[in-house]
């Protein structure tokens, strides 16, 4: 297995949207991505010389009925490179990027990021504690009866990430092991396939944030991670005893121009909304394929993911 900036191989496919399905990184935010505590609402970013008070009305002119033209969003902070906070403690990363191109620069709102579990993340939205949730979610349809999603806006690989130099040298010899995936996400669906794959035949470590099995992985309490490729890459890059699990997969499968690791799934992610809001989601659509048509999509893509 040889070490590389794994970054560099998931730029493939970018023009169109780009090849990466849900949530983890560590940023330095001890507590994880579970509901603001002490930092409270101090997750909001957006553009502060922006005034959404007039924002893109809709149909009614009622400007989707968003108080002061603000999209609230939320997301499961820390999920780097998706979404993270810098050492100076501002919030950044691909998901927050899009928000500014699609909200701010394409339809003249507003918009503010809420930290939110990842854990019950649909509900929270179906109760209206924020209009959209935008946070490296894939596109299913076990989610998509709960939630309605945009058109896509990035493809995702689940992956598997392992010590380098170990006793896991191919997809084979993870019989019998643990692997460690977050729950609720499609790298914990991804786990119980290659779980039924072995006729049970292997242990799966769920943790309520990616930087858990992270850790596990790091202190040998599992031999493997199974989660989205670019956050994987994210933990490789800055970890030199950490690397992909080499092996063809479901990209290859595919017919997709697949990076050189395995892929256990191919997925698309896509920002979610209620089930009644189609209004807004069709305007928040043309505002994506307006970001796409631009250039702007690649500019942001090259950022995080080609560098």
């Amino acid at each position: 297995m040889r070490r590389r900036r794994y970054l560099k191989a998931v730029a493939a496919g970018s023009t169109t949207f780009a090849l990466a399905g849900c949530v983890g990184g560590d940023d330095g935010d001890d507590d994880g991505g579970s509901s603001d505590g002490d930092e409270g609402d101090d997750d909001t970013e957006g553009d502060d010389d922006t005034e959404g008070d007039d924002g893109m009305e809709g149909d009614d002119g009622n400007n989707f009925g968003l108080d002061n033209g603000v999209v609230t969003i939320g997301s499961d902070i820390p999920y780097k490179p998706f979404e993270y906070r810098t050492e100076a403690g501002d919030l950044t990363g691909f998901d927050p990027d899009m928000a500014e191109a699609i909200f701010v620069e394409e339809m003249d709102l507003d918009y503010e990021f809420q930290k939110t579990a990842w854990d019950g993340i649909m509900a929270s939205l179906n109760n209206g504690n924020f209009r959209v949730i935008m946070s490296a979610m894939t596109i299913n349809d076990t989610r998509d009866e709960e939630v309605d999603f945009s058109d896509p806006y990035f493809t995702a690989y689940q992956t598997v990430i392992v010590i380098e130099n170990g006793d896991i040298d191919s997809k084979e010899d993870l019989r019998g092991e643990s692997v460690g995936v977050q729950k609720e996400t499609t790298g914990e669906g991804a786990a119980e396939q290659l779980q039924e794959e072995f006729d049970g035949d292997l242990d799966i470590q769920s943790y309520d944030q990616i930087t858990g099995a992270f850790d596990a992985l790091i202190n040998n309490q599992v031999v493997a991670v199974i989660n989205d490729n670019t956050v994987n890459a994210e933990f490789a890059n800055e970890n030199d005893a950490v690397v992909f699990l080499e092996g063809e997969g479901a990209a290859e499968e595919a017919g997709q121009d697949a990076p050189d690791y395995l892929t256990l799934t191919v997925e698309n992610y896509g920002i979610a909304f209620r089930e009644d809001d189609d209004e807004f989601r069709e305007a928040v659509n043309d505002a994506l394929a307006a970001v796409k048509e631009s250039g702007r999509y690649d500019e942001i893509y090259n950022e995080y993911f080609a560098g």
